[in-house]
């Protein structure tokens, strides 16, 4: 019988973004400028590639000083000062390993080698604040090094916070982006986003027929491996997933990655995806996926 915490309390709860499959993502769905506002160039305003870089080293900095920190997780402050949606959700779990006398799930990060930085033009970045994802190689909770995919965003005056994160598979790699002339990656397929999140929300809840969204989880997929296994466990139905981030790849497909999450009142796992759709077609391809619970 599983124990499962709250999100109750934490300051950033009102800021999660946990939509229901057929909503809009408020993080990763831009859209064009006003034509009545000027434009700003990619060059006069806005997050740059070597920024959300040093960005990045400053949280992996904050997070390992975080994670030395004593009972780090029951510090809601600490807690939010890091992480944001599924990353959050995350975090809270750990109050579920203290109870049951496990060791932690979080590990410190030592990164190696330069990160890759995939970043939106600043125009097509959103009022509510800005994003980007950064691929980095780290060792994984087993001690491997792999390379993984993190998706950061931060609001107006604040520091960037973790929204989701999975090693990549195995045998796998991330797409190359179609990227404009100024290095900027160019918008995902946000209607094949939405379908793709509501083909997985519906796979793991069992709630419609397989496909129903025009999408199918391909053969090998890492969920159609692992659900036989965690469902038989303490499995608390996804509430919905966090913002899809993602970007088109340069064949035309569409990259994406999200993590599910429960009710912020019954928070029991966590699956974070990192998801390849090529041009015209329709089996989501999972280049990396991450069950925390």
């Amino acid at each position: 019988m599983a124990v499962v915490v709250s999100l109750s309390g934490c300051g950033v709860v009102t800021d999660l973004v946990a939509h229901r499959a057929d909503a809009p993502s408020t993080v990763t769905s831009p859209r064009p400028a006003s034509s009545t506002a000027p434009t700003p160039s990619a060059g006069e305003t806005g997050l740059t590639i070597s920024q959300a870089r040093q960005a990045l080293r400053e949280w992996v900095g904050k997070y390992n000083a975080t994670l030395r920190k004593r009972e780090w997780w029951n510090q809601n402050d600490r807690l939010d000062a890091l992480f944001v949606e599924a990353a959050l959700h995350e975090g809270v779990i750990e109050r579920n390993h203290e109870i049951f006398g496990t060791k932690p799930g979080h590990k410190p990060i030592n990164v190696t080698g330069t990160p890759t930085i995939y970043l939106p033009r600043p125009e097509r970045q959103q009022p509510i604040g800005d994003w980007f994802i950064a691929q980095a190689t780290y060792k994984d909770t087993k001690g491997h090094a792999r390379p993984h995919v993190l998706a950061f965003f931060r609001s107006p005056g604040q520091s960037f916070r973790l929204a989701v994160a999975t090693p990549i598979h195995w045998g796998e790699r991330m797409p190359e982006p179609r990227l404009d002339a100024d290095g900027y990656i160019t918008d995902m397929d946000t209607t094949v986003a939405r379908a793709v999140a509501e083909e997985y929300l519906n796979f793991w809840n069992n709630e419609k027929k397989e496909g129903a969204s025009g999408y199918r989880l391909a053969k090998d997929s890492y969920s159609r491996k692992v659900f036989p296994k965690v469902y038989k466990g303490a499995y608390v139905a996804f509430a919905g997933h966090g913002s899809v981030f993602g970007f088109r790849t340069a064949d035309g497909g569409s990259f994406f990655l999200f993590g599910m999450v429960n009710d912020p009142k019954h928070v029991n796992q966590v699956l974070s995806e990192a998801l390849l759709v090529p041009q015209g077609s329709k089996t989501i391809r999972e280049l990396g996926g991450n069950w925390f619970s």
